[in-house]
């Protein structure tokens, strides 16, 4: 994923956070909140994710070296993850999204606090994002370096705040069988993306030395 600017680490992160991953992950994490709560969420998550891409981009060479794990291991680790989470799409299952609305059926009171935690695996923490800002900052050297993968990530999550406040109500009023068949090919086309990152992983291992990933 070594990239050399700010705009191709921008289109990096943009394949791998954009809205076309998010907003559907957000529409069921706000679908019983009132208008003003919904943009407060928006906000709340996405600010949630810039910071953590900021201190994984800027913190990188110290994260690696403290725990021991490579660049590599990043990628395995991360594309593993990620397609787990890209399957239980396929089959419906939902993973943290239903944990989410089970939350706020639960206690109504607290709607906000359930959908946030539900955007925390596919948004604010998604393994996808993290392990590729981390390898993206890892690339390169310097602070000036780690300053634009951190800047890039930022600019994505505003785009995606973005698309949560202009095209979320746009997607709440899909019916709910078009947003099942939108779910399962997203999952589809996420497990694509994990299975990719996870054979970077082994490329960079030298267990695929003739692989690339014709892509990103």
């Amino acid at each position: 994923m070594g990239s050399l600017n700010f705009a191709d680490v921008f289109a990096t992160f943009l394949a791998l956070l954009g809205p076309q991953k998010i907003l559907l992950a957000f529409d069921a994490a706000s679908r019983r909140l009132a208008p003003r709560d919904i943009r407060f969420l928006a906000a709340t998550s996405s600010i949630a994710a810039a910071a953590v891409g900021v201190v994984c981009a800027l913190t990188a060479p110290w994260l690696t070296t403290f725990f021991h794990i490579s660049h590599q291991a990043v990628e395995l680790a991360g594309g593993s993850t990620f397609f787990i989470y890209a399957v239980t799409l396929m089959f419906g299952l939902h993973i943290g999204n239903e944990l989410g609305e089970e939350q706020a059926q639960g206690d109504p009171a607290h709607p906000f606090s359930s959908g946030f935690r539900a955007l925390v695996l596919p948004y604010i923490v998604t393994p996808l994002g993290v392990s590729a800002v981390l390898v993206e900052s890892l690339s390169g050297a310097g602070w000036g370096w780690r300053l634009i993968v951190a800047a890039s990530y930022v600019a994505v999550a505003a785009l995606d705040l973005v698309c949560f406040v202009l095209l979320g109500p746009l997607v709440r009023r899909l019916h709910g069988v078009v947003r099942e068949v939108l779910s399962r090919l997203l999952g589809l086309l996420l497990a694509g993306v994990g299975v990719n990152l996870f054979l970077q992983g082994l490329a960079a291992l030298g267990v695929l030395p003739h692989y690339t990933s014709g892509g990103h």
